[in-house]
């Protein structure tokens, strides 16, 4: 892709749109960095790239700067639907994401994981799977780490594990993953997309180029992930925890142990010594362990990654025990199948703390496991009303003006053996910057509590 001397406009100026800027400005293209929120917002940004010659328009998007351009990059938190990009389609300019930009730069193998749920935990332990293995590793993408950083690197690497999200895949014409990992799709997103079948249609892009040299790697349980696959001509590995082997599953749990079948012979990884607990970690190894092994990772290796991997923050992560109460920070909960998975991985009453910023989650498919499992909610932020609405009558509920006050709550709430739960199924924008605020303002809250 030729960006020399190129006009190119990036649209959203957080970590990914700087790290575009930052690639096409030191290419020689003329780049302008546009972003709608107030400008004193982006005081770090602007410093960022400071030593880069880039135009800044901040606090308004301007119609002209969209048609003019040769061509845009634009961020994974910027509706496609906007009116400057329709003005700029019907100029024919074209509209790409960073995941985009950067797979035009990139020839080495790409591992490409998606799903609604479990993204980062897997993306992250297939990556330590292929290091133990002696291979120099990319790990990042919707991770936090922008897949364009790569082509930036003077050591580079011999495979990329990245995150990649709906928002990104929308935006990708050639992005080619060597091995594509959907992990599950359930409802998300839907204030941005209009149904669950558009969204589906957008995790379906990571196969669109796809052929039978590249592997699917596709859990075999949820049918909503096995639709994306209509059409694709890659080879196809599925796994479950639920299915056996006469279901045709590639990978599957029996016991303690991972069993993949692979070429033909049958490997089997012990999970007594995972550090990661839970039935979705016990889903999301499977997984990264055939994503692994296909990309040519050593039985050893992966059974040292399963054994030291702690899991990431904010993941259904422990975070203190007070009188006989645990409490537990799963702020990336932001969807109502997270709170499934999380709710699932206990089997003591559970005082839940939830609520946010509603994405058009189907709270009734909690019901069951409120009913089961969630002695008391204590609800905050903008969808508490809709969820006691949903939920009230499937568990008691309190609700809280904010973090603190939950935390507070629900302590008063809790008895010995039981587990306090904040997994909001929700966006934290009402209330905080984003999960990983709320999950540290949580995890304080918990530290300072007293006996």
């Amino acid at each position: 892709m030729n960006i020399e001397g190129k006009k190119v406009l990036v649209v959203g100026l957080r970590r990914t749109g700087v790290a575009a800027a930052r690639f096409l400005a030191g290419r020689g293209a003329t780049v302008t960095v546009n972003d709608n929120a107030a400008p004193a917002d982006f005081d770090a940004e602007r410093a960022a790239l400071e030593n880069y010659d880039i135009r800044f328009v901040l606090g308004e998007h301007k119609f002209g700067d969209f048609t003019a351009a040769d061509f845009i990059v634009v961020s994974p938190g910027v509706p496609l639907s906007i009116p400057p990009f329709e003005a700029a389609r019907r100029a024919g300019v074209k509209i790409i994401g960073e995941l985009e930009l950067a797979a035009r730069f990139l020839s080495l193998p790409i591992v490409a994981v998606t799903g609604t749920n479990g993204k980062s935990t897997v993306t992250e332990l297939t990556g330590v799977m292929l290091s133990n293995s002696g291979m120099r590793t990319f790990v990042g993408g919707n991770i936090g780490n922008p897949l364009i950083n790569l082509a930036d690197m003077s050591g580079g690497a011999d495979v990329a594990v990245v995150e990649v999200s709906s928002f990104q895949l929308e935006a990708t014409e050639k992005f080619h993953p060597r091995v594509g990992l959907m992990l599950n799709v359930t409802p998300d997103h839907l204030d941005r997309y209009s149904d669950m079948k558009a969204y589906a249609r957008a995790k379906a892009r990571l196969w669109m180029n796809m052929g039978p040299d590249d592997w699917a790697v596709v859990n075999v349980s949820d049918p909503k992930s096995l639709d994306t696959l209509r059409g694709c001509e890659c080879r196809r590995m599925g796994f479950s925890i639920d299915l056996q082997p006469a279901d045709q599953p590639r990978g599957w749990a029996d016991g303690d142990e991972l069993i993949a079948e692979l070429n033909g012979s049958i490997e089997k990884i012990s999970t007594t010594k995972m550090k990661i607990t839970g039935r979705h970690n016990l889903e999301n190894a499977l997984a990264a362990t055939l994503a692994a092994r296909l990309m040519g990772a050593s039985g050893q290796a992966i059974a040292e990654a399963l054994e030291t991997f702690p899991g990431l923050p904010h993941r259904t992560q422990f975070v203190r025990e007070i009188d006989g109460v645990k409490y537990f920070d799963d702020s990336k909960g932001t969807n109502v199948g997270a709170v499934v998975k999380s709710l699932e991985s206990f089997d003591t009453p559970i005082v839940l703390i939830a609520g946010g910023l509603d994405k058009g989650g189907e709270f009734e498919i909690l019901k069951p496991l409120v009913k089961e499992r969630v002695k008391a909610m204590v609800l905050v932020g903008a969808a508490a009303k809709k969820i006691e609405e949903t939920l009230g009558d499937s568990s008691s509920v309190k609700r809280a003006s904010d973090m603190n006050h939950a935390v507070k709550v629900a302590q008063k709430i809790a008895d010995r053996g039981d587990v306090v739960l904040l997994s909001p199924g929700c966006a934290s924008f009402d209330m905080f910057r984003d999960y990983v605020q709320r999950g540290e303002v949580f995890q304080k809250a918990v530290r300072e509590l007293t006996g």
